[in-house]
């Protein structure tokens, strides 16, 4: 059955706030719990950016719902051996509950920080697929041993998870998940054109995930009128208006708001579901499910957080459910 789940930003959102959120999110119906793992937000105005680690240990005293983690293990910010280390801890302390961390190749953003050339997209990807089977054997117990292209010396962990988490791939065109299906547990995008959609499922079963799940990350703006929603997102959202490797490849919130500073309010609507209609907001749930995908994680790009919860949870969780037969309900 597919699940939904409320998606915690912490580029936009005080570690604080999130973690009142994940718990309004509970109380309110949503199946699961998502987060991404930031240095810097997209841009000053989303303003935040809390240690995503540190974060998890609180929310998941504080929740019972599983979660999951997009985070960068190649070798900049974390080694594959502190990603491993980190991941095993959480796993034996609430066992289940970490259900996936997603692996990406990096972003500039939160990786340029210590320093040194920004490698290109094929070293990149070496990097990631080393970095997974590094973290696969330091999780088996095995003591692990590399040259290239990430250096590892006798790297053992000595408190391992009874369950180990998946580890999917996080990807943003269809090149990448392609060559994803081959190593990941799973896939996790974000939404896009329908057609762009069904060709990065079509890539990643055709590189070899076929039969594996299937993750959306879905961010939409829901406010109480249409401009609301409209202004929310632009207000907060428009930094994200850029292509896979602009995200990539730009380096500080600057340099997003200067590539984004020719955005309007109306071309939004490629990168966020924008409506005050909860029926809308409710077929595109539906056809998300329709597509395949086994876990969508609402990211609800406005600062009014409380409201969005408390209205789908009470107004379109139980409907998507009732129709469709999701969830633990």
């Amino acid at each position: 059955m597919a699940k939904i789940g409320y998606h915690a930003s912490h580029e936009q959102f005080t570690p604080r706030d999130l973690l009142k959120w994940v718990q309004a999110a509970e109380h309110a119906g949503f199946d699961c719990l998502m987060s991404s793992d930031h240095l810097a937000p997209w841009s000053e105005r989303q303003g935040q950016s809390g240690f995503a680690w540190a974060w998890l240990g609180a929310a998941f005293q504080a929740t019972q719902r599983s979660f999951g983690l997009v985070t960068v293990p190649c070798g900049w910010r974390y080694h594959p051996a502190i990603t491993a280390q980190a991941g095993a801890t959480l796993a034996q302390m609430f066992p289940r509950r970490l259900a996936w961390l997603a692996l990406g190749s990096g972003e500039a953003l939160n990786e340029y920080v210590v320093g040194g050339a920004w490698p290109d997209k094929a070293e990149r990807n070496a990097r990631l697929r080393e970095a997974v089977d590094v973290i696969r054997e330091l999780w088996a117990g095995h003591t692990v041993t590399r040259d290239t292209p990430i250096t590892v010396s006798e790297a053992r962990l000595y408190t391992l998870p009874e369950h180990a988490p998946s580890l999917i791939a996080a990807a943003l065109t269809p090149e990448t998940a392609e060559r994803a299906g081959e190593w990941a547990d799973g896939l996790i995008t974000v939404n896009q054109a329908r057609d762009n959609l069904a060709a990065m499922i079509e890539a990643f079963r055709r590189g070899g995930g076929e039969g594996k799940p299937l993750y959306l990350q879905v961010h939409i703006s829901y406010a109480r009128s249409d401009g609301k929603a409209r202004q929310n997102a632009f207000e907060q959202w428009r930094s994200n208006a850029i292509s896979a490797f602009q995200s990539e490849t730009l380096r500080t919130p600057g340099d997003i708001e200067t590539a984004t500073r020719n955005v309007r309010p109306e071309d939004l609507d490629t990168y966020v579901r924008i409506s005050s209609d909860l029926e809308r907001h409710l077929a595109w749930i539906e056809e998300d499910i329709a597509a395949g995908f086994n876990e969508i994680y609402l990211h609800n790009v406005g600062r009014n957080q409380l409201d969005f919860i408390d209205t789908f949870g009470a107004s379109v969780l139980p409907r998507v459910s009732a129709r469709c037969g999701v969830g633990h309900r």
